[in-house]
Protein backbone atom coordinates (compact mmCIF):
# COMPACT_ATOMS: atom_id res chain seq x y z
CA UNK A 1 0.00 0.00 0.00
CA UNK A 2 1.89 2.85 -1.30
CA UNK A 3 0.32 6.46 -1.07
CA UNK A 4 2.57 7.32 -4.23
CA UNK A 5 0.64 5.21 -6.65
CA UNK A 6 -0.91 6.82 -9.92
CA UNK A 7 -3.83 8.56 -8.89
CA UNK A 8 -2.96 9.14 -5.18
CA UNK A 9 -4.63 6.02 -4.29
CA UNK A 10 -3.19 3.68 -1.46
CA UNK A 11 -4.16 0.61 -3.66
CA UNK A 12 -2.26 -1.14 -6.76
CA UNK A 13 -4.15 -0.39 -10.08
CA UNK A 14 -6.13 -3.31 -10.92
CA UNK A 15 -4.42 -5.18 -13.97
CA UNK A 16 -5.92 -5.44 -17.01
CA UNK A 17 -5.50 -8.12 -20.01
CA UNK A 18 -6.88 -6.99 -23.33
CA UNK A 19 -7.86 -9.60 -25.57
CA UNK A 20 -9.52 -8.70 -29.23
CA UNK A 21 -8.27 -9.92 -32.72
CA UNK A 22 -8.62 -6.09 -33.78
CA UNK A 23 -5.79 -3.94 -33.83
CA UNK A 24 -7.64 -0.97 -33.85
CA UNK A 25 -10.51 -2.13 -31.34
CA UNK A 26 -7.10 -3.29 -29.17
CA UNK A 27 -5.64 0.32 -29.39
CA UNK A 28 -8.73 1.72 -28.65
CA UNK A 29 -9.37 -0.18 -25.65
CA UNK A 30 -5.99 0.87 -24.20
CA UNK A 31 -6.23 4.02 -24.54
CA UNK A 32 -9.40 4.59 -22.19
CA UNK A 33 -8.02 2.02 -19.91
CA UNK A 34 -4.57 3.16 -19.58
CA UNK A 35 -6.35 6.75 -18.95
CA UNK A 36 -7.53 5.68 -15.75
CA UNK A 37 -5.25 5.88 -12.97
CA UNK A 38 -6.57 2.56 -10.85
CA UNK A 39 -6.28 0.39 -13.88
CA UNK A 40 -3.20 -0.64 -15.47
CA UNK A 41 -2.90 -2.82 -18.91
CA UNK A 42 -0.57 -5.53 -18.43
CA UNK A 43 -1.04 -6.86 -21.69
CA UNK A 44 -2.95 -7.50 -25.18
CA UNK A 45 -3.73 -10.65 -27.17
CA UNK A 46 -4.92 -11.39 -30.23
CA UNK A 47 -5.79 -14.91 -30.12
CA UNK A 48 -6.84 -17.33 -27.51
CA UNK A 49 -3.34 -18.82 -27.47
CA UNK A 50 -1.52 -15.76 -26.56
CA UNK A 51 -4.60 -14.76 -24.11
CA UNK A 52 -4.06 -17.69 -22.13
CA UNK A 53 -0.05 -17.62 -22.20
CA UNK A 54 -0.36 -13.58 -20.67
CA UNK A 55 -3.17 -14.77 -18.32
CA UNK A 56 -0.74 -17.27 -17.07
CA UNK A 57 2.15 -15.24 -16.85
CA UNK A 58 0.05 -11.85 -15.33
CA UNK A 59 -2.87 -13.70 -13.46
CA UNK A 60 -4.58 -10.15 -13.76
CA UNK A 61 -7.56 -8.44 -12.13
CA UNK A 62 -9.72 -8.20 -15.27
CA UNK A 63 -9.36 -9.42 -18.33
CA UNK A 64 -11.43 -7.64 -21.60
CA UNK A 65 -12.69 -10.29 -24.08
CA UNK A 66 -14.06 -9.95 -27.19
CA UNK A 67 -17.19 -12.36 -27.22
CA UNK A 68 -16.29 -13.64 -30.72
CA UNK A 69 -12.40 -13.99 -30.18
CA UNK A 70 -10.69 -16.80 -32.15
CA UNK A 71 -10.67 -19.93 -30.00
CA UNK A 72 -14.37 -19.05 -28.97
CA UNK A 73 -15.21 -16.96 -26.39
CA UNK A 74 -16.59 -18.64 -24.47
CA UNK A 75 -14.38 -21.65 -24.29
CA UNK A 76 -11.28 -18.80 -23.76
CA UNK A 77 -13.53 -17.25 -20.69
CA UNK A 78 -13.54 -21.40 -19.36
CA UNK A 79 -9.90 -21.75 -19.98
CA UNK A 80 -8.97 -18.36 -17.91
CA UNK A 81 -11.34 -19.27 -15.11
CA UNK A 82 -9.41 -22.60 -14.90
CA UNK A 83 -5.94 -21.02 -14.68
CA UNK A 84 -6.29 -18.04 -13.24
CA UNK A 85 -10.05 -18.48 -10.88
CA UNK A 86 -9.38 -14.79 -9.62
CA UNK A 87 -9.04 -13.18 -12.79
CA UNK A 88 -12.59 -11.72 -13.69
CA UNK A 89 -13.54 -11.59 -17.32
CA UNK A 90 -15.47 -9.01 -18.80
CA UNK A 91 -17.06 -9.68 -22.26
CA UNK A 92 -17.03 -6.73 -25.02
CA UNK A 93 -19.14 -7.86 -27.77
CA UNK A 94 -20.93 -6.39 -30.94
CA UNK A 95 -23.86 -8.41 -30.33
CA UNK A 96 -26.53 -8.42 -28.09
CA UNK A 97 -28.22 -11.66 -28.33
CA UNK A 98 -30.00 -13.62 -25.42
CA UNK A 99 -27.95 -16.73 -26.68
CA UNK A 100 -24.48 -14.50 -26.83
CA UNK A 101 -24.78 -13.01 -23.38
CA UNK A 102 -25.80 -16.95 -21.61
CA UNK A 103 -23.17 -18.11 -22.93
CA UNK A 104 -21.03 -15.74 -22.21
CA UNK A 105 -22.52 -15.79 -18.33
CA UNK A 106 -22.38 -19.37 -17.99
CA UNK A 107 -18.71 -19.49 -18.83
CA UNK A 108 -17.92 -17.58 -15.65
CA UNK A 109 -17.96 -13.62 -17.32
CA UNK A 110 -18.90 -11.57 -14.71
CA UNK A 111 -19.64 -7.89 -17.36
CA UNK A 112 -21.10 -8.02 -20.76
CA UNK A 113 -20.44 -4.48 -22.29
CA UNK A 114 -21.69 -3.88 -25.60
CA UNK A 115 -18.47 -2.87 -28.12
CA UNK A 116 -20.07 1.33 -28.99
CA UNK A 117 -20.70 2.32 -25.28
CA UNK A 118 -19.54 5.30 -24.15
CA UNK A 119 -15.71 5.08 -22.37
CA UNK A 120 -17.22 6.20 -18.75
CA UNK A 121 -19.70 2.67 -19.40
CA UNK A 122 -16.69 0.40 -20.17
CA UNK A 123 -14.59 1.54 -17.51
CA UNK A 124 -17.61 1.56 -14.63
CA UNK A 125 -18.02 -1.73 -16.11
CA UNK A 126 -14.68 -3.03 -15.17
CA UNK A 127 -14.62 -1.54 -11.85
CA UNK A 128 -18.18 -3.28 -10.86
CA UNK A 129 -16.40 -6.40 -12.19
CA UNK A 130 -13.33 -5.79 -10.03
CA UNK A 131 -15.95 -5.58 -7.06
CA UNK A 132 -16.09 -8.47 -4.41
CA UNK A 133 -18.72 -10.81 -4.68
Amino acid sequence: MKPDTPGGSPYPPLTVLLCDDNALVLETLGEVVRAQPDLEVVGTARDAEQALRLVRRHQPDLVVLDVRFPGGGHRVAGDIAACSPASRVVAFSAYDDKGSIEQMMRAGVVEYVLKGVSNRELVAALRRAAEPR
